[in-house]
């Protein structure tokens, strides 16, 4: 009688833990149906501000966030600052000059940018705004296991459009540049965070991009 040989169970893939859905234009869909638009905004190097525009700063922010009539979540991403593109800038730049002097000098300002790197950790800060979308805004009626995706992206587009202008608005006001995350930024964003690494990674065009089908063998 011939021994059957024990075979190991098929595990799961990556994706079966990941709560992300689909993305769609500016449109980030979780399994549960629930979705959710992402502004990246620019920072403010805040002491290098006198007291009183410090101050004019904290109650202009304090004043945003207490007009808001939606909720929101802000989240704060740092990692290891590359400099790569940096240093190849300046090696461009010192190819240009014709003169020796000028060439030194980027020369030392180079290793002196390396020897900081090198010594000290150099940290890049990504500061987000994140607008939620609930399916519950559909109502209990309009929940269901047999909703289609391109439903309930359409309506949290009509719900989540007002409050993402709203938003771009007001940081506007306070000198904020704020920039809503598309389908290319959210992906790259979302892989470095699953996929973590020093420096992060960028990604070639997210169309270009097939899908990856797992069989069992």
């Amino acid at each position: 009688m011939p021994v059957t040989k024990p075979t190991s169970p098929v595990k799961a893939s990556t994706q079966t833990f990941i709560e992300i859905e689909d993305i769609k234009d500016d449109v980030l869909l979780l399994k549960d149906f629930s979705a959710a638009i992402v502004i990246e905004v620019g920072a403010v190097n805040f002491w290098l501000l006198s007291s009183e525009e410090q101050t004019s700063t904290i109650y202009a922010y304090a004043s945003l966030i207490n007009s808001l009539s939606f909720p929101v979540q802000i989240l704060i991403l740092s990692k290891k600052m590359d400099i790569s593109s940096y240093l190849e800038y300046l090696d461009a730049k010192m190819k240009q000059k014709k003169e020796d002097l000028m060439r030194t000098r980027l020369a030392q300002y180079k290793d002196f940018i390396k020897s900081v790197v090198k010594k000290n950790t150099v940290l890049e800060k990504k500061f987000y705004f994140v607008v939620p979308f609930s399916p519950l805004e559909m109502g209990v009626s309009g929940i269901g296991s047999g909703m289609k995706k391109e439903y309930v992206i359409s309506r949290a587009k009509t719900a989540l459009y007002p409050k993402r202008d709203h938003l771009l608005r007001l940081l506007a006001k306070i000198g904020l540049r704020a920039t809503v995350m598309q389908k290319q930024e959210l992906t790259e964003l979302f892989y470095n965070l699953y996929n973590p690494s020093a420096t992060g990674r960028m990604l070639a065009p997210v169309e270009s991009y097939t899908d990856v089908i797992m069989t069992s063998i």
